[in-house]
Formats: structure tokens, sequence, C-alpha cells
């Protein structure tokens, strides 16, 4: 018998617990370099991710900064009952859908579309080139491409010196409540197009290339054979991405929300993580945003479960 079967059934006969421990130990240390380069990662999220979950107990209880988390007097369910009867719920909740609604039928396609375009590009010289200039946007700081629309859509700005020579009257868009979500989604499709076509496109070069030799000798022409072979080939792409961008649904970008609303613009821009910024930083109220932020969070957390639960029974994709 070999050293290594030798080794192999001295194992098999140890205790499970032991077992278990020999095979973590032997693992770590023949791949040791890598759990090394995986350490800061690992770092980070206890310190920056789970060491913060203890002070969600604030969200319980009347916290003052001068007493500390720990005695500060509990409070149970106070400020959940406050944000959920406060006349800004309705408000909030229903931008912070809207806008997200919105994204899933506007900008979540949109990259799907133009993968399936740059697929059907056959000079490569364009397809390099409309390739990169879609993905410039991405790499534009937020702040950069608010900064832009307030120019181009100023009174005096491009937009509005367009629609004044087509005989119309200019537009204060961003003073206006009703094009504050189009103007959100749309700028947010421009600067992320290109960058989200990135995993689609990886996903299309996977495909078996012999099943378009087949659909072609059947006869099935390039719309028929994106239909039914590229398509359906990124679907488990499509799902897994779909279901985390389910749960996220609540959690709409503060920043550029910030940089883009004004009080003319509330009633349709204020969404939650923009009220927890204003109740948490600027009025210091902090045990009643850790609650809305909970409230949040868990919303979030049961979005991601039924959508990978109803993704599990209807198809066989599911992000576990």
């Amino acid at each position: 018998m070999s050293s290594a079967h030798k080794e192999l059934a001295a194992i098999s006969r140890a205790p499970r617990k032991s077992l278990t421990l020999a095979i973590v130990v032997k693992d770590v240390t023949r791949n040791k370099y890598i759990y090394l380069m995986a350490l800061p990662v690992l770092i980070y999220y206890v310190v920056f991710h789970y060491g913060p979950m203890y002070g969600l107990q604030i969200a319980f209880k009347d916290f003052s900064p001068s007493v500390g988390i720990w005695d500060s007097p509990w409070i149970g369910f106070n400020h959940f009952t406050d944000f959920f009867s406060s006349h800004y719920f309705g408000r909030l909740l229903r931008n912070t859908l809207l806008i997200n609604i919105y994204e899933l039928l506007f900008a979540f396609p949109a990259s799907i579309v133009l993968a399936l375009l740059l697929n059907e590009i056959r000079s490569s010289i364009f397809k390099r080139a409309v390739q990169s200039i879609s993905y410039l946007p991405h790499f534009i700081s937020i702040v950069v491409v608010v900064g832009m629309m307030v120019d181009f859509l100023a009174r005096d700005g491009l937009v509005n010196q367009i629609i004044e020579l087509l005989g119309m009257e200019s537009i204060a868009f961003l003073r206006q409540p009703e094009w504050f979500r189009t103007l959100f989604v749309s700028s947010g499709i421009w600067q992320g197009i290109g960058w989200g076509s990135i995993i689609y496109l990886a996903a299309i070069a996977n495909i078996d290339p012999t099943l378009y030799e087949a659909a072609k000798m059947d006869g099935a022409n390039r719309f028929k054979q994106v239909l039914h072979i590229t398509i359906p080939g990124i679907m488990p792409t499509i799902v897994i991405l779909l279901i985390l961008h389910m749960g996220s649904m609540l959690s709409v970008g503060s920043e550029k929300v910030l940089l883009m609303y004004n009080p003319l613009t509330y009633d349709t821009a204020d969404v939650i993580s923009t009220y927890v910024y204003r109740k948490g930083v600027l009025e210091a109220d902090f045990g009643y945003t850790a609650a809305v932020g909970l409230f949040n969070s868990v919303i979030s957390f049961i979005l991601i479960v039924l959508a990978n639960t109803v993704s599990k029974r209807v198809s066989e994709n599911k992000l576990w």
C-alpha cells in the first residue's frame, strides 16, 4: 500500500471532528498564500460590515452619545412606530419603489440589449469603438455627471437653447418634481449601460458556437438565433443579476439623489436613504435613523429571498 493510501486510511478511521479539523488544517496549509491574499477582504467585511451590527441595538433605544450604546435606555419599537405613522413614510416608500421599478423596467434591460447588439456587430474595429465609448461614462464621478446635468438642463443650458430654437418654452428640469425620476433613471442608463453589458458579453462568449452553426443549417436567421440561442444562453446570468437587483430595491443611491434634488422636488425625489441622511447626520437623531435603516435592510432581505424562491420554482436558475 502506498503512503497516500495509508494516509487516507488513517484519516478515514479518525473521529468525524478530528477528520474535519485535519481537512481544514491541510487545506489552509496547502493554500496559505491564497488565504493570505483573501485576509484583507475578510478584515474589511468584519470591521466595516459585521462589526457595526453591534450598533443596531440603538434602533430600540433612546440613544444618547454622551451615555453610550450600552447605557442608553430601551424603548422597544417606538422608533419604528414613529416612522410608520409619520406623514413622510408613504412618500419615501413610494418614491423609493417607483425609482427602482423604473430602473428595473428601463435601465436593467438596457445593458442586455446593448450586449446583444454588440454581439451582432461583425466589424471588430467598430465594435471596440462602441464598447469604449459606452464604457467611458462609468468612470465619470457622480458629482461630475450631476454637474453636467445642471449645466445642460439649466434655463440657459444647451437643452433649453435647443427647445427654444424649436419654438417652445424653456423648462426648469431640475426644479420640477415630475422630471426628477426621468432624469435620474435616464442619466443612470447613460452612465451604466456600457459597464453593465460586460457581464452579458462574457456570458454570450461562453455559449457553444456549434449551436449557432446548427441553427444556420436549419435556416434560422440572426434574429431567431438571438431569440432561441443567445437569450436562453444568458438567461441564468440575467436571473442572478435580477435577484441581486431585487435585494437593492429600497437602496437607491443617496449620493446622486442628494446632488440632484432640492426642496422643490422633495415630493418625487426624497427617498429612504436621503431621509436617513437628513435625520441622522443633519439632525443627529441616530436611534430613529437606525430604525429606518434596519427596516430598509429587512425589507431588502425579504425581497431577495422571495425573488430567489420564485426563480427557483419557475426555473432552474437561483442564487443559492
